[in-house]
């Protein structure tokens, strides 16, 4: 009991630069971590390029071979191809490699993301009472599976959509599309990570609320402007068409309505807490 209130004492007593000091260690182990998996990755390179970057551009990906066998049971052969009709190639003398060290640093943050998370949440849990501690520790869980579905639908969903409108789009016959590589991998990239980022919403609104940013009222209120939000991001990180778009924003719009739960229940625990003291 006396060791908790010594320590307690000296979280307390603690300077703005020790803060900063401790902070920058928290930083530290997190980017020691992401770049620990990036020399994994590096390693693994033929899974990484060929086994995952690669793979949505070959016709014999599940979400191709799902929306082809959709289509046809309603009379359409969409997503029914053999092979896409464009190529990838590098056209700069540092490009692979280059793509090889940027990509094997995204993989690296992506696997090492629950440990982020972590580091994140030893340097703010300090500063919440015992309870908050207790109640907020499945944070770092429940950050991690949101941030990973979310990567996985960028990925098995935005990513092969864009590919293939982009990849199949033409404004004539005589032109060809040969995409760079780095072009090529910053759109598998940035559909996977502005996913996984999106879907951190409820965690977002989580801490929003407990320090009386948001209330329910506000989300509910500001709905329809919300809604007009998510569309616009679902046409900046899709392809230019309605159904591609409405894909992206149903997991979206279901996340905000969460999110509303989720600030609900914070603001009647508080209130039964006051409630208890008072």
């Amino acid at each position: 009991m006396a060791a908790k209130k010594v320590k307690a004492s000296a979280e307390k007593e603690m300077s703005f630069l020790d803060h900063l000091e401790e902070l920058r260690w928290h930083l530290v182990r997190a980017t020691m971590s992401v770049m620990i998996l990036a020399v994994v990755a590096f390693i693994f390179k033929d899974f990484i390029f060929d086994g995952i970057l690669f793979a949505p551009k070959r016709a014999d990906f599940p979400t191709y071979r799902f929306l082809c066998k959709s289509a046809r049971l309603i009379g359409f052969d969409s997503f029914c191809f053999t092979e896409l009709p464009f190529r990838v190639q590098s056209r700069t003398m540092s490009g692979q490699f280059s793509a090889h060290i940027w990509t094997s640093i995204t993989a690296g943050f992506i696997v090492a993301f629950p440990y982020v998370i972590y580091e994140f949440w030893k340097f703010i849990s300090p500063g919440l009472h015992a309870t908050e501690r207790r109640n907020a520790k499945g944070f770092i869980l429940a950050g991690s599976l949101l941030f990973f579905s979310g990567v996985l639908f960028g990925y098995y969903v935005i990513t092969p959509l864009s590919i293939n409108f982009l990849g199949t789009y033409q404004v004539s016959d005589q032109v060809f599309n040969d995409f760079d590589l780095s072009s090529y991998i910053g759109l598998v990239r940035a559909c996977a990570l502005s996913a996984g980022l999106i879907f951190q919403l409820p965690i977002v609104i989580y801490f929003l609320t407990k320090i009386g940013v948001v209330t329910p009222e506000i989300l509910r209120k500001y709905r329809k402007f919300a809604l007009i939000i998510v569309l616009v991001i679902s046409a900046i990180i899709t392809p230019p068409d309605i159904a591609s778009q409405v894909i992206v924003s149903i997991p979206v719009l279901i996340l905000y309505e969460i999110s509303i739960f989720i600030s609900g229940r914070i603001l009647k625990k508080q209130k039964q807490k006051q409630n208890t003291t008072s």
